[in-house]
């Protein structure tokens, strides 16, 4: 669906969207409108008892003016109508309009920049994912081609969006990697799928098999012995503050204080020897959420050429039972050199997550850490699928965090984490290894998966999102249709844009 910004001028035909504040009288291109239809816009409004509150609307079919259609549509008061309403509103309107083949949106009473967040919202709305479908009738597929915005600034508009739709293409990527199925993306494919971001100036270096196990990826690397995949390391470098060049064949310079991202990437997940119930478990293809975000984000960061250096690492591993697969009770080394007792080989993700958290810390010497995980599902039944689990030891890092997830509606809530829960952490003491991959049986097991992993960041100030509720929609959302949601994207990057740009 092609996105556009216009000149404040009312169509002669077509589909019109008409915003309008709760309270507020009609002005600029509603005004005129109303004048148009004689009337009959205002007279629309008092039949249907539309009063502009958020979420109401109202329908006027063939109205005159030659419109096809009028569709009123409720912001809430005007002083609180915010960048992420204005995305519901242009998610709302493209929902509603998914049929048609073409619609107008008139914001000239809107500061140029939520004219943007309109489009954005449409734009997200929009995404489907149709690769595999081959019978679908052309009657059944969306239509809405042309999305148009009114805007006071068309120009400033179109500058506003542009960033964007950068985000927007971020998060396609990453909903793209989520809903594929496992048997097309499995570690070795979504490796070489991150290669595509070299276009953007990202540099991208794959590890296989033989290049962890020479770094000693012991913990990463056991998750997958079972597979017949081999498992990957990639790792994403975007030099947007250092000013350097990542292309084939040019020096570039080292990434100075980096924000650090780390991705869990279990492209599908078993559960292991200790194998998941067969109910539910096509769900675990996308196990692998935590790395599509952070792979969708380092899109979206060198897509708008963001002024900071980051740095994206994900570890890609299959979990399957077989006779080479990791038992329980077996004990392996991780790249920190802490050993670690397996006793539930379904607890997998924090063994890939720990190898790589600790080779981010030594290679990069981030300023910051933040890894995305499907972790637990104890974090499903502690907050549902409303927030995603934040942990971290460190409360500016947190408060960051907590403010970019409400600009952009990507909530998060805090959890505990030693020191606040010591009690926890004393759980994964191991009798015969330095720690073990699971706590004291089911009770707070989100948060001794958090414990797990902070063992392996050495105090470093760093943030474990668990997305596990998050990643996936059973039903559509404002800005999202049902399916992979892509969760993480737009909050990350609304923290890099907020605080660690230069």
């Amino acid at each position: 669906m092609q996105i556009a910004f216009a000149k404040a001028a009312l169509p002669k035909s077509g589909i019109l969207v008409v915003p309008m504040a709760e309270g507020g009288a009609l002005e600029g291109l509603a005004a005129a409108l109303d004048k148009a239809l004689g009337g009959g816009l205002g007279r629309a409004m008092e039949a249907a008892s539309f009063t502009g509150k958020k979420g109401q609307s109202a329908s006027l079919l063939a109205p005159g003016a030659g419109l096809k259609r009028v569709l009123l549509m409720g912001i809430g008061k005007a002083e609180s109508f915010t960048a992420k309403l204005a995305e519901e509103l242009g998610g709302a309107a493209q929902a509603a309009l998914a049929k048609e083949t073409e619609a107008t949106v008139l914001a000239d009473k809107l500061a140029p920049d939520l004219a943007a967040h309109i489009g954005l919202g449409a734009r997200l709305r929009s995404y489907r994912f149709d690769k595999y479908r081959t019978t679908e009738k052309e009657d059944e597929k969306p239509k809405l081609a042309s999305f148009k915005i009114l805007s006071a600034s068309a120009v400033k508009s179109e500058a506003a969006y542009a960033p964007l739709a950068a985000v927007a293409e971020g998060v396609e990527l990453t909903r793209n990697l989520v809903t594929e199925p496992a048997n097309e993306l499995y570690p070795e494919e979504f490796a070489k799928r991150t290669e595509a971001l070299k276009k953007l100036g990202v540099k991208v270096e794959i590890f296989d098999k033989k290049d962890l196990e020479k770094l000693g990826f012991g913990s990463l690397l056991c998750v997958g012995w079972g597979s017949a995949r081999e498992s990957r390391m990639v790792v994403m470098q975007w030099f947007g503050a250092s000013g350097s060049s990542s292309s084939e064949g040019k020096k570039t310079k080292k990434l100075k204080n980096p924000i650090a991202f780390i991705g869990k990437g279990v492209t599908f997940d078993t559960g292991g020897i200790s194998i998941k119930p067969a109910a539910g478990m096509e769900d675990m293809k996308w196990d692998m959420a935590g790395a599509g975000t952070v792979t969708g984000l380092m899109a979206a960061l060198a897509g708008r050429k963001a002024k900071v250096d980051a740095v994206g690492l994900i570890g890609l591993v299959e979990n399957m039972p077989s006779g080479t697969a990791i038992r329980p009770g077996d004990v392996v080394k991780s790249y920190s050199g802490q050993t670690i007792e397996v006793l539930n080989t379904d607890a997998e993700g924090r063994l890939v997550l720990a190898d790589v958290l600790y080779y981010a810390q030594e290679r990069f010497a981030p300023k910051y850490m933040v890894n995305l995980a499907t972790l637990t599902g104890a974090i499903i039944v502690g907050l549902g699928h409303e927030y995603a689990g934040l942990f971290s030891n460190n409360d500016e890092l947190s408060e960051k965090l907590l403010a970019a997830g409400k600009a952009t509606g990507e909530g998060l809530w805090r959890m505990p984490l030693a020191p606040l829960g010591e009690s926890y952490d004393k759980n994964l003491n191991s009798d015969i290894a330095d720690v073990k991959n699971i706590g004291g049986g089911r009770a707070g097991g989100s948060i001794t998966a958090a414990q797990f992993l902070q063992r392996f960041v050495n105090g470093k100030p760093w943030a474990h999102l668990d997305i596990a509720g998050m990643a996936w929609a059973g039903k559509d959302t404002a800005v999202t249709p049902k399916g992979a949601t892509a969760f993480g994207v737009r909050l990350l990057d609304q923290l890099v844009r907020d605080n660690f740009e230069a």
